[in-house]
């Protein structure tokens, strides 16, 4: 573990694995103490992985001030700066698809693969649920799978959610939100990609995965049956991913 100091924060960083580098970026609200450490991802037995907790959440710190998406992804490169990667693949789900995405089309000729899951481009290509909204976490259970009966299995797995995630840091990642929009760019991205999405997913619905996929030439679509937890309900999906950043 080590940090990387950016304008405005400190990153708090973890590395685990062996092999080719892999940049992990998360979520909305969640840390790496949520349960993505690069260490308990199907990546590590394969690849050399970096995660970090985005600015203002986990352990890493935030002087509050406003950023960008731009700025999530000027966060990826200064982590993959401080470990010395010139290139490098990329996991990036949900917000972290978001992140990515900026990356890909801000510094191609650094991203090598890349991979994403439950995500939007924004603008034209479609926006992922407005989470400044702030649902309850019954609201959040019918939005994160669709399908008639699956919100109350999702409460279950739920219940230990805060229905306000950590702060500052999550307000840092809903303000990028709201003008996360590489639509008219993603043309820009060389990289190999893998877009995966659930099929019942309604925060980032599978038909934003699919106008992302018709923008980048060559990638691959994927669907899952589950919504936006589809990682941890359809097991083919970790396997899916593992395998096309291994095609590297």
């Amino acid at each position: 573990m080590t940090t990387v100091p950016v304008p405005g924060a400190e990153l708090y960083v973890e590395r685990a694995g062996d092999g080719p580098p892999l940049l992990s970026i998360s979520g909305s609200g969640s840390a790496l103490a949520d349960g993505l450490r690069p260490a308990v991802l199907p990546f590590a037995k394969a690849f050399d992985v970096a995660g970090w907790d985005h600015r203002g959440l986990g352990q890493s710190t935030s002087d509050g001030s406003p950023v960008t998406m731009a700025d999530f992804a000027a966060d990826a490169l200064a982590v993959a700066d401080s470990l010395g990667w010139q290139e490098f693949s990329v996991f990036g789900v949900s917000f972290g698809g978001m992140v990515a995405q900026e990356l890909a089309v801000t510094a191609p000729e650094r991203v090598t693969r890349l991979v994403l899951g439950c995500t939007s481009a924004g603008g034209a290509g479609g926006s992922s649920y407005p989470l400044h909204e702030r649902p309850d976490l019954a609201a959040m259970a019918l939005l994160v799978d669709t399908r008639p009966g699956a919100a109350a299995g999702l409460m279950a797995l739920m219940g230990s959610v805060r229905a306000v995630p950590k702060e500052p840091g999550y307000e840092l990642q809903l303000q990028a939100r709201r003008a996360h929009d590489v639509w008219d760019r993603l043309g820009r991205i060389t990289a190999a990609t893998l877009v995966q999405a659930g099929r019942y997913d309604g925060i980032a619905p599978p038909e934003n995965s699919a106008r992302i996929a018709s923008r980048i030439e060559g990638s691959v679509l994927q669907e899952y049956e589950g919504g936006h937890a589809f990682y941890f309900q359809d097991g083919a999906a970790w396997d899916d991913a593992v395998a096309f950043l291994h095609e590297g």
